[in-house]
């Protein structure tokens, strides 16, 4: 007994039991000629990825491109009569499923004459700005006397408490409450920070 293999979309719409006189018979049972489509990837990957690649700017793509092209030739393989012009289907498929990514990706963008600005989210500051303070906080720290810049580093940027400061210094923690708050007042009224604020 034969199955029919339809060739085209006519010899699917012929009836049950009735086949074309161009359709193709196969061997019930018998497995595609899909070996050789195997080696014909193999032999001829290199050559098509190139022109993949020749389609679109991204290496990746080009091999996302060129998979989905031998997916559709691999539906259509045993349709194919003419085994020549193999090139020359992959080519094609590869061009018009670059033109329909490219048809659809079409859709979603579009060209304008101003770049729209993102919505700024509520307390996320421009990170050029906050790195400008923190610059421009960092120089006026190294403008402060020794024993005072080591006390603001060692209470707001080691985190320490009053007593633990006092402790590392060797003097005592009203010695600390003191000059740290002499070394705020002068960050306050630094003219450097005054500007970036």
């Amino acid at each position: 007994m034969t199955t029919p293999v339809c060739t085209s979309a006519s010899a699917a719409a012929a009836p049950a039991g009735q086949t074309l006189p161009h359709a193709r018979r196969r061997p019930s049972g018998a497995t595609p000629a899909y070996p050789s489509f195997a080696s014909y990837v193999r032999a001829r990957q290199p050559v098509l990825l190139r022109t993949a690649r020749s389609l679109t700017a991204n290496p990746s793509d080009a091999e996302d491109l060129l998979q989905t092209a031998l997916a559709k030739t691999y539906v259509a393989w045993d349709r194919i009569e003419d085994q020549r012009a193999l090139d020359g289907y992959v080519r094609r498929a590869l061009l018009n499923t670059r033109t329909s990514q490219w048809r659809k990706r079409r859709v979603d963008e579009f060209s304008c004459d101003e770049l729209p600005e993102p919505e700024p989210v509520p307390g996320d500051d421009d990170p050029a700005e906050r790195q400008a303070l923190h610059d421009a906080m960092w120089r006026a720290i190294s403008r402060l006397p020794a024993r005072q810049r080591a006390m603001v580093v060692l209470r707001y940027y080691e985190d320490l408490s009053e007593a633990q400061t006092a402790e590392v210094l060797g003097v005592s923690v009203g010695t600390v409450k003191s000059a740290v708050s002499r070394a705020l007042g002068k960050l306050r009224e630094d003219p450097e920070l005054g500007l970036v604020r």
